[in-house]
């Protein structure tokens, strides 16, 4: 009675073993839970930094000074830059629609977890047979009935664990039949595990790491896309607040011309000069005319754009509404640390982080089809406890004595031939790992190639800045 609960504790301790040693490293179960999620900060993925830069000491210009007042509108609406940010993020359709992706993205690794889910299973068979026989010792008419339940529950190391407990009522009409009806009550437990193909934690958690990292590149567009829409309400404050200026200087320079007309009429009619003079200056009055018309055109195409990224409500772009930018440009100077600037540029850019994500995405797609390489070894260990007895209870006392048990242990191994199809796709997998290195690496050099470019565009800006101030103050 001893050897088959020795052989029992045996086979358990073989499956715990090779549940915790498969073939995917020397890392342990716990070191190896830990990599199954990525390890990118939410910061990186849901928080928009602003960069603080040191303004240049005695280089601050003076406040420009404009006149804001703008043509008479039907209705006003004053806004700050801080305003239409604040606006844009709450109210973008743009930023609403890119919100939802990772939302949807977070549903697929839900979706992946959910395969180790328990199951519960459930029967009930009847069956009646009556055939002719050629002996007395069997008998010809006979019913079953069978009830029932159970629960399966996969392992995250790829095996699977059973449990059912059938109840069985047959009768039968033969006569040398010693229990009749008899009832026969089983408690089986049984688990099978993969030792080499499809074993380990790592191999099975390799769709849940997939999606985690498509998750996680999700939200990283998420994040470019609302910095781009920021951005774009940036331009498109300033560039309105430009056209309106622009408006006023060719109103001042429609007045100039109709006061150079005036000038050139009188000219003219005192004999000093010829009568081309006003055909000349009723023409400069004509193009100062076509200049307004085109800048409070361009107003009109400028709100209608920021209405459009502002989707603020009662802001409709067909409305009449007139926006007035009331922050004005500070014109300051910045120093720029190169070093600091590309290295901020490589840290925070977000086609780098999703390269990232995507070299993470093949070490784990290497890792899966080094897996499927290997042979199929299959584990399966099946205990059990009988019971019989002419009625229900009878079974039942005899089960729960537990003189009656099984012990099956099986292992299965399939060795391919070849294997040509799994080491293609090895190599295919460590291929595309060097091409995402090499792409990464190329756009390391173009973000810092764009992040020094900027810097030399700021600075060539502020020089022409100082340029047409000084210009300004030695004109005439």
């Amino acid at each position: 009675m001893n050897e088959p609960k020795h052989m029992s504790r045996l086979c358990l301790i073989v499956v715990m073993v090779s549940t915790v040693t498969l073939p995917n490293g020397c890392k342990g179960p716990l070191d190896t839970l830990r990599n199954i999620r990525g390890s990118v900060p939410d910061n990186r993925l849901r928080q928009i930094d602003t960069l603080e830069l040191e303004t240049a000491e005695d280089q601050s210009a003076d406040e420009v000074d404009v006149d804001t007042k703008a043509p008479e509108p039907a209705a006003e609406l004053e806004l700050t830059l801080e305003e239409a940010r604040s606006t844009a993020l709450k109210h973008n359709l743009e930023i609403q629609v890119q919100l939802i992706n990772p939302t949807i993205a977070r549903e697929s690794i839900s979706e992946e977890e959910a395969r180790f889910e328990s199951l519960f299973i459930g029967n009930f068979n009847f069956s009646k047979t009556d055939t002719p026989v050629a002996t007395n010792l069997a008998g010809s008419l006979n019913n079953s009935r069978s009830l029932g339940g159970g629960l399966s529950i996969p392992l995250k190391s790829g095996g699977s664990i059973t449990l059912d407990t059938p109840v069985d009522r047959f009768e039968t009409n033969n006569a040398f039949s010693t229990l009749n009806p008899s009832y026969t009550t089983d408690v089986r437990a049984s688990i099978d595990q993969p030792l080499a193909r499809g074993g380990g934690i790592l191999a099975n958690t390799y769709a849940i790491r997939v999606a985690t990292y498509q998750t996680q590149s999700t939200e990283a567009r998420t994040k470019l896309e609302i910095i781009r829409i920021l951005a774009a309400v940036d331009r498109l404050y300033w560039r309105l607040y430009a056209a309106q200026r622009e408006l006023e200087v060719r109103k001042k320079e429609h007045e100039l011309a109709q006061v150079q007309q005036e000038r050139a009429r009188r000219q003219v009619e005192a004999g000093v000069s010829p009568e081309v003079e006003v055909i000349r200056a009723a023409s400069g009055v004509a193009d100062r005319v076509e200049a307004i018309i085109v800048a409070d055109n361009a107003i009109q195409d400028r709100e209608r754009e920021l209405k459009r990224v502002l989707n603020r409500p009662g802001l409709d772009i067909s409305s009449a509404t007139v926006i007035i930018p009331t922050t004005k440009p500070n014109q300051l100077r910045y120093t720029l640390t190169e070093d600091r600037l590309v290295d901020e540029a490589v840290r925070n850019r977000m086609e780098i982080l999703e390269l990232e994500l995507q070299i993470a995405r093949d070490a784990s797609a290497i890792d899966f089809a080094r897996n499927q390489t290997l042979p199929l070894v299959m584990l399966n260990y099946t205990y059990k406890v009988n019971g019989l007895g002419p009625t229900a209870n009878d079974a039942f006392d005899l089960l729960f004595e537990k003189r009656f048990e099984d012990h099956l242990l099986g292992l299965r191994v399939e060795v391919p031939l070849g294997n040509e199809a799994a080491k293609s796709r090895l190599r295919r997998k460590i291929a595309t790992r060097l091409q995402n290195l090499s792409r990464f690496k190329q756009r390391t050099v173009q973000i810092k190639q764009e992040a020094l470019n900027a810097a030399d565009q700021l600075e060539a800006t502020w020089q022409r800045i100082v340029a047409n101030r000084q210009r300004r103050a030695l004109a005439p």
